[in-house]
């Protein structure tokens, strides 16, 4: 059997989908727990860290409220999740307990994550989780949540925890064994692809939807997740979750599911936080010179290159920088502030700080600057 190499593993984030948990009516199966709980147990056995990522609450809360099925509205699904969260938590502790294993809950919103304080004060707890041998059992916080503040699946969520956490490895259990060459419901012999070097346009084309009915991901959301986690130089699987031993199979190297390459050049520290984690507050419209200058020079974007400005936000701000057609081709960190910016746009740096009546030498610094995609093919 033809096995892949996979890079040192000391810490682990797993992610376990809706539907790798809920029987066909959409409640908890607790016999997948279990197995899922055998399996995290068997891996900390051989002195590996794990961070559990898990959906279910919501399963959970359906079965404890004696729902005929999965609500739609959302005061209904975060009731349910409110009321599901702690069976879920419960049914986790009972089965990893027999194998002497304690649980932390860690519940997130989108918020944790946009705001620098609370993202190293959650990277410090979960430090203290693991240096105490607890398994860290993280959940979105979907009884409280919003549109807003919310991540609307658990993928990125857990790709998120693996930047945080310096994970090694992320895998990702769901109801598809993996990524197709072609949406798998749609083309019959649509073909598994094993080994991916680098998400390009054509793979997120192919990825198809969620193709299951209590599912909220699919395998669009997977790639988002891998880009971020990859970005940070952490590799991706994503697995069929109902596998026997799967977890156990895809540490020993078989070659289970579709494995993303972690990129060749990490992205670190602030640079991914800005890139990812943070929640961009608004957007600058910039001109094809400015465009050019942060893809391929690597510079600064100065007052002269901005076109537009959308939205009402601060200096230090998150923002999204856009090209004259809409493409996000950069985050950064802005200096001036919505109002500001209005009133200097377009001119150039010394027009600027006179009429700022101070120093205004960019809007943002390259060092606070992302590239999103870097250009091909001389385009």
């Amino acid at each position: 059997m033809e096995h892949r190499k996979l890079p040192r593993v000391r810490r682990l984030v797993v992610k376990v989908g809706t539907y790798t948990l809920s029987d066909p009516q959409g409640r908890l199966d607790r016999r997948q727990v279990k197995n899922l709980s055998d399996q995290i147990a068997a891996i900390r056995r051989r002195g590996l860290e794990v961070v559990l990522v898990s959906s279910g609450a919501i399963a959970a809360g359906v079965e404890m409220l004696g729902l005929p099925e999965r609500p739609k509205d959302i005061p209904s699904l975060q009731a349910a999740s409110s009321v599901g969260q702690g069976m879920l938590l419960r049914t986790y502790a009972d089965f990893l307990a027999r194998h002497g294993i304690l649980v932390g809950q860690v519940l997130f919103t989108q918020y944790d994550f946009a705001h620098r304080r609370q993202y190293l004060n959650a990277r410090n707890t979960f430090r203290r989780l693991l240096q105490q041998g607890v398994l860290p059992l993280v959940n979105e916080n979907d009884a409280v949540a919003v549109e807003e503040i919310r991540f609307g699946d658990n993928d990125r969520l857990a790709a998120l925890v693996a930047v945080l956490t310096g994970a090694d490895l992320l895998i990702m259990l769901s109801d598809i064994a993996g990524l197709y060459n072609a949406d798998p419901l749609l083309v019959r012999d649509a073909e598994l692809i094993h080994e991916v070097e680098r998400i390009t346009p054509e793979l997120v084309r192919a990825a198809g939807k969620a193709g299951k009915e209590h599912a909220s991901g699919g395998m669009a959301a997977k790639l988002e997740a891998a880009r971020i986690a990859n970005a940070a130089g952490i590799g991706v699987i994503v697995a069929p979750g109902r596998e026997s031993r799967v977890l156990e199979r895809v540490l020993e190297g078989e070659r289970l599911g579709t494995y993303f390459h972690p990129a060749g050049k990490r992205m670190r520290g602030q640079k991914h936080w800005i890139a990812y984690g943070s929640a961009p507050k608004g957007a600058i419209v910039v001109d094809d010179g400015a465009r050019e200058a942060i893809l391929r020079g690597g510079k600064s974007l100065l007052p002269a290159g901005v076109l537009e400005c959308r939205g009402d936000f601060g200096a230090g701000d998150p923002v999204e920088v856009l090209d004259r057609q809409g493409r996000k081709i950069a985050r950064g960190i802005c200096g001036l502030s919505s109002s500001d910016l209005e009133r200097v746009k377009g001119l150039h740096t010394r027009e600027a700080a006179r009429r700022l009546e101070g120093i205004c030498e960019e809007v943002i610094h390259r060092d606070y600057l992302v590239v999103l995609e870097k250009p091909e093919n001389g385009r």
